[in-house]
């Protein structure tokens, strides 16, 4: 009778229960993932604050980075065993006592580990909700996937300017702490939509028919695993340049924090653009193809910041960085849902989500640190495009390391027939 009560029918795939818990997880990373964003908008005022380097101050974005790729894996680990729900409290409490704690922190390196709090609490919303949502999509998965990782870059597109105004306003420790207080209230409601539970022995049955494609590659899972990290790594490395430094940048090149503000959201506005449209290509050609094409694109558009630092190409840059990267991450738990048993979903997609989060940690620092050494932009924007070019060649072996493998597959499968 409880298990009656705690799982639902396999029916519910594509349901209208399935849309209203999506929508619902859109919503709640709106709202959660300001953790990912609100320190690199503060990371100036930080830095004239406290009176530290460049490089100093992306520390607690560094740290945020550790703590959304921790909790990634430990609440995804829960979510597969327990559901949603316990995570997202968790994840709530941990996120707004961040940000309270952020807010009268009396040094850079107190300020910074309370960023550890602020990265677990935002990471529920990615990739635990990432891979919960995915059990109740068949058909339209890879869209349901893209459509829950764009509440990430839903909040990247309106926290920026929010934060930046209150930031100019009231300064960033008030800023701090309003956003714990908001966080709590705005997110707690919604855990109540998560209530209900899919029995994933029966998400096993109904994607039987797809059990084959996780064997295409003809590597283990270990390998397979290790493979997605390392591209996880190298693609966010890449990435973090601009979403990392952007508002730096235009601050150092006399534009100022704001426009650097707007860049930043115009870039994930139009990433989450990105993300849809990339859900729908995966529909078609697999989450492999997809990456690979993301990856490409994101390397035309670093490759295009080598050379234009006017304040229109600037915009013009990041719009297409946006609309070039953003379908990239949400590719490696589509990947993950076509190669592993949904049973460990929650904690494979956590695995790679924290590789990539490595990746934007160690981006956003070294890019910082090259900064430092070299006084310019430019070397850190080429140290991108080196890492993003290692990423292409492993979405590209990927890609041709399936094909033969699929097609063989199918020949036998006909000659069995």
């Amino acid at each position: 009778m409880n298990a009656q009560k705690n799982s639902v029918a396999t029916g519910v795939a594509e349901s209208r229960y399935a849309w209203m818990r999506l929508w619902t997880g859109l919503l709640a990373g709106a709202v959660g993932s300001v953790g990912m964003w609100s320190v690199v908008v503060i990371l100036p005022a930080v830095q004239a604050d406290f009176g530290v380097l460049r490089a100093d101050a992306t520390l607690p974005y560094t740290l945020t980075m550790l703590g959304f790729g921790i909790g990634g894996v430990t609440m995804g680990r829960l979510a597969d065993r327990y559901g949603i729900v316990i995570p997202m409290l968790i994840g709530t409490a941990s996120l707004s006592a961040g940000y309270l704690l952020s807010g009268i922190a009396p040094t850079l390196f107190l300020f910074a580990l309370t960023h550890i709090l602020i990265g677990m609490g935002a990471s529920v919303t990615f990739a635990p909700m990432m891979a919960d949502l995915s059990h109740w999509f068949t058909k339209r998965r890879g869209i349901a996937v893209a459509i829950a990782a764009s509440g990430n870059y839903l909040a990247g597109a309106i926290w920026p300017p929010i934060v930046q105004y209150s930031t100019a306003t009231m300064g960033w420790r008030p800023t701090q702490i309003w956003i714990g207080v908001f966080v709590l209230f705005a997110i707690l409601p919604l855990t109540f939509v998560f209530r209900r539970r899919i029995a994933l022995s029966e998400v096993v049955s109904a994607n039987a028919a797809a059990a084959g494609a996780r064997n295409a590659l003809g590597l283990s899972s270990t390998a397979l695993m290790v493979i997605l990290s390392l591209a996880g790594i190298a693609c966010c490395v890449a990435m973090s340049m601009p979403q990392v430094h952007i508002v730096a940048y235009c601050g150092d090149l006399g534009y100022g924090a704001a426009r650097g503000a707007e860049m930043l959201s115009l870039m994930l506005a139009f990433g989450i653009i990105s993300r849809v449209a990339s859900g729908f290509v995966a529909d078609r050609i697999g989450g492999v193809g997809t990456l690979l094409i993301g990856s490409f694109l994101q390397g035309v558009a670093l490759f295009l910041y080598l050379f234009f630092d006017g304040l229109t190409s600037l915009y013009a840059i990041s719009i297409l960085f946006g609309l070039f990267q953003g379908g990239i991450v949400p590719m490696y738990a589509v990947i993950v849902r076509e190669y592993f048993p949904p049973q460990e979903a929650g904690v494979r997609v956590g695995i790679v989500i924290f590789s990539t989060i490595i990746g934007m940690a160690f981006g956003g620092w070294i890019s910082g640190a090259i900064f430092d050494y070299t006084g310019s932009y430019h070397a850190a924007f080429a140290n991108g495009l080196a890492w993003n070019l290692l990423n292409v060649a492993i979405a590209a072996w990927l890609l041709l390391a399936s094909r033969p493998k699929k097609q063989h597959a199918s020949s036998g499968a006909v000659a069995a027939a």
